[in-house]
């Protein structure tokens, strides 16, 4: 017990010194080549009739803070994440193996999937973050990819891990909390990727100073509890390393921003959120502990919904952290706000798991 505990722990620290440690670095290289977005994107919910951006949207929107603020923040999470495990990894090879088990967490049946989809994750969204940057070069993608070929390669993304889960790992069924499992059969595989889907649209909540960071800490956190609790100690070893390295953002995330998680980081840690889910069998319990990113996705969705089909808002500005800054939330307000919630549903989540 007290080996697992030190694996957890010590991964962690680790994690957030080795953030500390490369953002300087980091944050240099982003400001010298200017990692940032060239064009202002336009709000998705702008006035259609000629009318230009609302007005609500005006209210609250900094063009020069949105295209001078590095959007490839994200790199600071997964490349502490990996220079983390690295270091550990040559650390338990200078020891005993009854002592280098406490160091060394990289497991093929626990870890290695994960791993995998936070590095995909990261490729597909640093590509989508320089098809942003660079504008001159792709100008038929000024905002980056559609939400067509987006959707695209994280169905196709999602199907290949959903296949990995069916077939090599003999994975069919979901548990329900309080309810027991349900077998699913071949239809796993949609539910996957619908998960995977739902938790990616999530990655709109990225943009205002601190909120992204705080919220994923803490459902990272959660997860690092849950996999202890049932005694998957590798995974909850590297979800322990992948909140210190959130943490660590977070460190230089909050007001001001010294940049943003960008796609390259809330790709990677969404991707890697909906495996980690899975392996752990609460991917059901997503919907508590992740509320907050939820309740983001859904408030995008709704909005476009309602505009397309009945021709009116149902919020000032979508997604949900906007809506309450055009009412007159400060933003420090909001990110405070956001991250309460985010540990009482972490805290409920962990509970839920435990009994049920």
């Amino acid at each position: 017990m007290n080996g697992d505990i030190i694996k957890v722990f010590l991964g962690a620290t680790i994690s957030f010194m080795v953030g500390i440690g490369i953002t300087p670095t980091l944050s240099n290289f982003f400001y010298k080549y200017k990692l940032w977005k060239r064009v202002a994107r336009e709000e998705n919910n702008q006035d259609k009739n000629g009318l230009g951006v609302s007005v609500a949207y005006q209210s609250i929107h900094n063009k020069d803070e949105e295209v001078r603020t590095p959007r490839v923040g994200g790199m600071v999470v997964w490349g502490a994440v990996l220079v983390t495990m690295f270091v550990l990894f040559l650390i338990s090879k200078f020891f005993p193996a009854d002592i280098g088990r406490r160091f060394d967490f990289v497991s093929r049946n626990q870890t290695l999937l994960p791993l995998c989809a936070l590095l995909l994750g990261a490729l597909v969204g640093f590509f989508e973050d320089c098809l942003e940057i660079y504008t001159g070069k792709f100008k038929n993608f000024v905002h980056g990819l559609s939400a067509k070929y987006l959707i695209s390669i994280i169905t196709t993304l999602g199907f290949l891990f959903a296949s990995w889960f069916y077939f090599k790992l003999g994975v069919s069924s979901i548990h329900i909390p309080l309810a027991g499992e349900w077998d699913l059969g071949w239809f796993f595989i949609p539910f996957f990727i619908l998960v995977m889907l739902g938790t990616f649209s999530s990655r709109v909540i990225d943009g205002v100073d601190g909120l992204s960071g705080g919220v994923l800490a803490s459902i990272f956190a959660s997860y690092t509890a849950i996999a202890f609790f049932h005694n998957q100690i590798d995974i909850a070893a590297f979800c322990a390393v992948v909140t210190g390295a959130i943490l660590a953002f977070l460190w230089f995330n909050i007001p001001p921003a010294r940049f943003y998680m960008g796609e390259t980081g809330m790709l990677a840690l969404s991707m890697c959120l909906t495996v980690v889910a899975f392996l752990t069998n609460t991917a059901v319990l997503l919907l508590v502990i992740a509320f907050p990113l939820v309740a983001t996705a859904l408030s995008s969705a709704i909005q476009i919904f309602s505009k397309k089909y009945f021709h009116k808002k149902v919020f000032k500005i979508a997604p949900l952290h906007h809506h309450f800054e055009a009412l007159g939330w400060s933003r420090p307000k909001i990110t405070m706000r956001y991250w309460i919630i985010s540990v009482i549903c972490a805290i409920l989540g962990i509970i839920i798991s435990v009994v049920g």
